[in-house]
């Protein structure tokens, strides 16, 4: 699966919100200033094609819908990053949060009780 640029995760980021929509439905939802409208649509048509967005033709209009869901991408894209930028390790990705970014203990018990839940589930 291809990794989606900033402005088509964007895209696509309104289109999982709203399950389906026509491009000036999506214009809705950024905020000001609003891209064109033929800017979205070309980014939708971009999407088409790398296969991420489908659409139901309406004469010449298209409601468009997503073919990829989002913790299908989530899951491509966080195992990229963990391989692109933590080695391929998810300890790595953890350590760096909980050094990095303050992480409060209560924050740092609930990774502990998730992950602890995840191995309870893992042995039965």
């Amino acid at each position: 699966m291809k990794e989606l640029t900033k402005a088509e995760e964007q895209v696509m980021q309104i289109l999982w919100k709203i399950k389906e929509g026509f491009v000036k439905d999506f214009i809705e939802y950024f905020d000001e200033p609003k891209p064109a409208y033929n800017t979205v649509s070309t980014i939708i048509r971009i999407l088409e094609n790398k296969g991420f967005i489908g659409h139901t033709a309406y004469g010449k209009t298209h409601k468009y819908f997503p073919t990829i869901a989002k913790d299908e991408y989530k899951k491509t894209f966080l195992k990229g990053f963990v391989r692109n930028y933590f080695e391929n390790s998810f300890q790595q990705l953890v350590s760096f949060f909980s050094e990095k970014e303050n992480l409060s203990i209560d924050e740092m018990e609930e990774l502990v009780k998730i992950v602890n839940e995840k191995i309870s589930d893992i042995k039965k």
